[in-house]
């Protein structure tokens, strides 16, 4: 009787995964979430979607550049913030130069000019003075 009730209890104390039959484990084990095969679809689905994510921004990089009949007839030369929301752009079309004055919602020609200006080439380009001397100072290896 002792060795019934030791037994008894031995088995309580054993996980029932020990004492479950072969199919029961078989498909106990398709259902854990951390099986080797369940980890290697997840991963798998997830390297599909980077690549997809790849893809997509390539072409979209590719077709960012295609650009119509104009490509390169209209420029924006410079601009200057006149206040929160308010810009005044000097743009090229063509062979002509206008300034604009831009706000939200409105875009304003403030003037036709007859004689181009020409913008600044070589180093230092498009900076402005802050860039330019903070480049200048690095160059000369250090910061004054």
């Amino acid at each position: 009787m002792n060795s019934v009730r030791v037994l008894s209890f031995l088995l309580l104390l054993c996980p029932p995964a020990l004492w479950a039959d072969d199919s029961q484990k078989a498909a106990e084990g398709l259902n854990d979430p951390m099986a080797w095969s369940n980890l290697l679809q997840v991963l798998l689905g997830l390297i599909a979607v980077i690549a997809l994510m790849l893809v997509f921004a390539w072409l979209m990089r590719r077709m960012s550049g295609v650009q119509g009949g104009t490509a390169g007839a209209l420029r924006v030369l410079g601009g200057m913030s006149m206040g929160a929301r308010e810009k005044v752009v000097l743009i090229q079309v063509g062979e002509t130069q206008l300034v604009l004055g831009v706000a939200p919602g409105r875009v304003q020609t403030l003037h036709v000019l007859e004689k181009n200006i020409e913008p600044p080439t070589g180093e230092g380009a498009g900076m402005n003075s802050f860039a330019r001397n903070l480049q200048q100072a690095l160059s000369r290896g250090r910061v004054s």
